[in-house]
């Protein structure tokens, strides 16, 4: 197979180093910038283009397009025109996702989205916990993730990238990564409200705090609290059931159960992993959601499709609603 990485930022490498970990096929890139087109050209020994017109033209079979999310939509929809499978990082506009899905009816291409926290072992292990009741039934999650924007790209004035952006802000874009994997886990929302404000100083017009909280079906009551002011990053995750509890430290890389049996406390501890120069997570988890969606190309079967995302951006909309008016909202 022939890849074309559209957007070749920080992202877009990755996505270059998982295909070649997987030794996948031929990889193309396309960017705008003669810097990152040179860098890109010069560490992975890839062609790149600086006009996507020319980009396409060199047929690939399959987009990943890992530019700024409220850049995706073009080139989601060239996929569409073009027959070709696609796979985008993470997507914050709703309206653009609805379109989406409404050109892709009939179609016949696989159309996927990031979905990387599902690959981290400590949440797969978390899973498998819930799923086999170890901790009983669940009645209380509470959920705390937070980092300082300006760390988020150390590299470039934190005023000048997507998440300082009204429609992609900092905020929303932490709540829909965590929402991809926590309705996954725990299932259908009946119910949300929010409230949400900006309490530092950082030179932005957006929210910088959220408090959310979520009602899993009556299954669970979720409160999950996300900032962009961390001067330290945190995602700490406490899960209470009514046999038990488990607490997950992402810092610590580690998940602890206790569980009523046999009031014992178990440790799990996650492998480190290889982390690239530059970068602060590891490799694996975005290697192994590459590799579903090659498998995913090879048996014409989406493994975490652009309608199931736009599922939960609609939860998120109606998060931001219960924001503006000051009340619950329950799912439609």
């Amino acid at each position: 197979m022939k890849f074309l990485i559209i957007g070749l930022g920080s992202m877009g490498k990755r996505r270059i180093r998982n295909l070649r970990c997987l030794d996948a096929g031929e990889i193309i890139g396309f960017d705008l910038s003669e810097e990152r087109r040179k860098e890109s050209e010069k560490k992975y020994k890839i062609k790149t283009f600086d006009r996507f017109e020319d980009a396409l033209l060199a047929n690939p079979d399959a987009f990943i397009i890992s530019t700024p999310p409220h850049l995706h939509k073009p080139y989601i929809l060239e996929a569409i025109k073009h027959n070709k499978h696609f796979f985008t990082e993470l997507n914050l506009i709703s309206a653009d996702l609805k379109e989406v899905v409404r050109k892709m009816k009939h179609k016949k291409i696989v159309a996927s989205s990031s979905t990387t926290m599902r690959y981290i072992d400590c949440i797969k292990k978390i899973k498998e916990i819930i799923d086999d009741k170890k901790i009983g039934n669940l009645a209380s999650i509470i959920y705390h993730v937070g980092q300082y924007l300006p760390d988020w790209h150390p590299w470039e004035d934190y005023r000048n990238f997507f998440a300082s952006r009204k429609d992609t802000s900092a905020c929303k874009e932490i709540l829909a990564i965590e929402l991809n994997w926590l309705t996954w886990m725990f299932g259908n929302v009946k119910s949300v409200s929010c409230m949400k404000g900006k309490f530092s100083n950082l030179d932005l017009e957006i929210e910088d705090t959220y408090h959310v909280i979520i009602n899993f079906n009556d299954a669970a009551l979720a409160s999950i609290s996300v900032d962009a002011v961390s001067r330290t990053p945190f995602r700490e995750l406490k899960i209470i059931g009514d046999k038990g509890t488990v607490l997950w430290d992402k810092n610590g890389n580690s998940v602890r159960v206790y569980t009523s049996d046999d009031k014992k406390w178990r440790f799990y501890k996650e492998e480190k992993g290889s982390v690239e120069k530059g970068y602060v997570h590891k490799e694996e988890p975005y290697i192994q959601e590459m590799a579903d969606f090659i498998k995913a190309i090879k048996k014409r079967k989406d493994y975490f499709s652009v309608k199931e995302e736009l599922g939960n951006l609609r939860l998120l909309d109606c998060i931001e609603e219960s924001c503006e008016k000051n009340e619950q909202i329950n799912i439609r």
